[in-house]
Parts: C-alpha cells; structure tokens; sequence
C-alpha cells in the first residue's frame, strides 16, 4: 500500500479503514510559563524530532482557578462563567492556532482538556478532600461543576475553532477507586457528556480513560468521540477485551508508559507493540500509543528507539 499523509493514516485508522501502518504517537508535558508560544515550540519540536503521526497540545497552562484553594462549600460559588478566550483558556487556544499555522493541514493536532470532575479535584485539594464535599455538600459542588461544564465546552469550541481536529479528553474519577459507580454517575458524568456533546464537530475527539486498577470503562464508552484510550497495561484491561464493547470507535494503546520505553529496552518494547497488532487484528482500527504520558524527565535516546522499533515492525514485513 502506497505511504499516506498523517492525516490520511490517522483518518483511515478511526473509520477503521486499510492504513500503511498504524499512526503512532506518544507524549509528555512540557510546562512552560503560560506563554503560547513557548507551548506552541515545545510541542512542534518535540513531535516533529520524533517524526509523529498526531500532535498532542499539552494542558500545561492550567484552569484559571487555583489549586488546594476550595475549603467551605460557599467556596465553589468562586468557580465563575469564564470566556473561552480569557486567560489560560485563551492562551491555549492561541497555542493551538500556532501550533496549527506551523504545521499545516495535513497533520492532526488534539489538545488535552481534563474534565469537570477532574478540575473540581484539583480545586479542592485532592480526591479525599472531594469525596468529602460530594458526601456533605453535594449541592454546591454540583453547582460548580455545572458552571466548569459550561465554560470548558465553550473553550472546546474555541480549540476547534482555532484549528484543533479533536479534543483529548481525559476522563477521571472512572478509575482507582476514587470515585463508586454511583458517584460517577452522578458527579461526572452528566458533566462529561455536556462537555462533549458541545464539541462534537471534531473528527479526532479521544476518550481517554484515566487511571490504573478498577477501571469501570462501561461507563464511558457510549461518550461520543472517535477514540478511546486506556492504559491497557496497567490496568489488565486488554485491548482485545474491550475493543467489542467500543462501538465504532477506535483503539489507543499498546505500550506501557511506565515500562520498556522508559528504559530501552528494544526487545520488550518491540514485543509489547507486535503484541498489540496482534490484538487488534494487525493494527485495524488502532492507533499505537502509551496508555497515557511517559515520564516528562525521560531520556529521548529510549524515545529514538521506541520510534525505531515501531518502524522496524513494519519494514521487516
């Protein structure tokens, strides 16, 4: 099969259609200080060293709220209506807009946006300190969730408006006990599905479902979006287990990002890759990537390498 536009294989590999090979990426965050163009360098040199086939816009210009700042529950009637393009929101859609401008059409960019439920921990200091005000006071937490809702779908138009295929949308609270069933379905994911009912013009939206040990994926995988992702290493939830229950959507995965990439080791790299082509019927309607970022501190050489033992799949054949 003649080589495709990373646009093109990326397409292909969400409508589960023939690819070259599938697209493959991977990530960690870069941290700048609110610039949108410094974000906007880190990202365009960092997936273009590695040659990849998505662009990931890191969240790392935060919520405009401060962390480990709610106490009382009057504090989460501070959480206010925001415009999408007012501070961070809007520093991240202008890095986005760049990020854009430099690449051109042919290369799908997705930003992160974490969701309510996410921000809402962050906010109160932790997962106890949350559980705590949804258990006391539920009432005004879901008040601020509704509000956060509200202002993170309005910010995910405003990405695709300023050029993003998709949202990355991580969803929390679905994993690691945090939160019960119950509670996520009361306190997440209401918010989630506004959210991403709001931005359901992009393409390339991914679901990603955070978290290690007790993942309840069932309770997500109707979200409307194009992709899931799952640390399916770490949680033991296999890609060949759940991508039945996925409903069109596409599969992202494979590769643990705590393991052999974090090393350099080729060989248990290599074989945890071919392992997920064979689970997904040789790469068919799956995008290969860690199950979620690989360490920001590590060393690029196990990058060069990983890059290399992903290619070597495909032209040794």
């Amino acid at each position: 099969m003649a080589s495709l536009t990373k646009r093109e294989r990326v397409w292909a590999a969400v409508h589960g259609e023939p690819v070259d090979r599938p697209p493959f990426f991977f990530w960690h965050h870069f941290r700048p200080h609110n610039v949108p163009h410094a974000l906007a360098q880190s990202t365009l040199d960092f997936f273009g060293r590695f040659d990849l086939d998505i662009y990931k816009i890191m969240p790392d210009m935060p919520y405009p709220f401060p962390q480990n700042s709610i106490r009382q529950p009057d504090d989460w009637d501070l959480i206010a209506p925001l415009q999408p393009t007012a501070s961070n929101l809007g520093r991240m859609a202008q890095t986005t807009a760049l990020v854009r401008r430099a690449v051109g059409p042919q290369t799908p960019v997705v930003v992160t946006v974490y969701s309510p439920i996410t921000e809402a921990r962050r906010f109160a200091g932790g997962p106890d300190a949350l559980r705590t005000h949804l258990r006391e006071n539920p009432g005004p937490v879901q008040r601020a969730l509704g509000v956060l809702a509200t202002n993170l779908a309005a910010y995910c138009q405003a990405l695709l408006d300023a050029g993003a295929d998709g949202i990355y949308y991580a969803v929390q609270g679905i994993a690691g006990g945090w939160l019960s069933e119950a509670e996520f379905r009361e306190f997440a994911r209401p918010y989630d599905l506004q959210v991403l009912n709001a931005c359901s013009a992009g393409w390339l939206n991914v679901i990603h479902l955070h978290g290690g040990p007790e993942l309840m994926a069932d309770l997500a995988l109707d979200y409307p979006g194009a992709v899931v992702s799952w640390e399916d290493r770490l949680t033991g939830v296999r890609l060949a287990d759940l991508r039945p229950k996925l409903g069109g959507k596409a599969a992202m995965g494979g590769i643990d990002e705590r393991g052999a990439i974090t090393t350099g080791d080729v060989a248990a790299l290599t074989r945890e890759m071919r392992d997920a082509l064979d689970q997904t019927d040789g790469g068919r309607h799956f995008i290969m990537a860690p199950g979620c970022s690989v360490p920001d501190e590590i060393d690029e050489r196990y990058l060069t390498a990983a890059r290399k033992a992903f290619d070597s799949l495909f032209t040794q054949r």
